[in-house]
């Protein structure tokens, strides 16, 4: 059974390096997107708020909240998880590595902020650290169709889904593929955990996609295939 995927919100920067722009020009969310197989119904980056979110939901899908069946995060950073409230339903997926690696950061940050008596971080890192407890380590194969795909290096331990169909495979790549322009011009996003990993992992993706979502653009064709 192949998969089936529907963009819900096309992610954008704040500011494009590789249009030259500098300072906060806009808004900065990343790519929602829908996968559908058999009864896994996958929701990707759950980036917007709820109150915006869910109406591009309705209008792209016909799908509500209680419709999700599983949120899959491409990385734990706060960008890809606005939404996540409103699916409190669904079970939500993220690579093994990053829970670990996050886990390991955020609890190091939390001793730190009790040293210092800082009652309002250490709250808000209690927080984080729930959050990301309730977090299921996504399998290797999430559906019919949907694999989990490692592109380490952005995060500590960012990672897509791989789409194979008869006719083309997609890969949902986090900002492991930021935009149309960094994957032409072969660039990763700046700044990131790991760059030679990033850019190991922006390999990979152009290996082997045909078409890519990134985490701040549309559907693209992989501009090194020739259809």
């Amino acid at each position: 059974m192949a998969a089936s995927l529907k963009i819900i919100s096309i992610g954008a920067m704040s500011a494009h390096p590789l249009w030259s722009e500098k300072g906060d020009v806009r808004a900065a969310h990343t790519t929602t997107s829908l996968v559908v197989s058999g009864d896994a119904v996958i929701l990707v980056d759950p980036s917007l708020p709820p109150q915006i979110l869910l109406p591009r939901l309705s209008e792209r899908t016909g799908k509500s909240a209680e419709s999700i069946t599983h949120v899959f995060l491409t990385s734990f950073h706060p960008l890809r998880r606005r939404g996540l409230a409103a699916f409190a339903n669904a079970t939500v997926w993220i690579g093994e590595l990053e829970q670990q690696g996050v886990r390991e950061q955020l609890r190091e940050k939390l001793e730190q902020a009790r040293a210092g008596k800082d009652a309002e971080l250490t709250r808000m890192l209690r927080e984080e650290l729930e959050i990301l407890n309730a977090c299921e380590v996504a399998p290797d194969k999430l559906a019919e169709g949907v694999d989990l795909f490692p592109l380490p290096g952005v995060a500590i331990g960012s990672s897509g889904l791989l789409l194979p169909t008869p006719a083309t495979t997609i890969l949902i790549a986090g900002d492991a593929v930021a935009t149309a322009e960094h994957l032409e011009q072969g660039r990763v996003l700046s700044p990131c955990f790991d760059i030679e990993q990033a850019r190991d992992s922006l390999k990979e993706a152009i290996e082997i996609a045909d078409m890519i979502v990134p985490g701040r653009d549309n559907l693209i064709n992989n501009p090194s295939r020739r259809f």
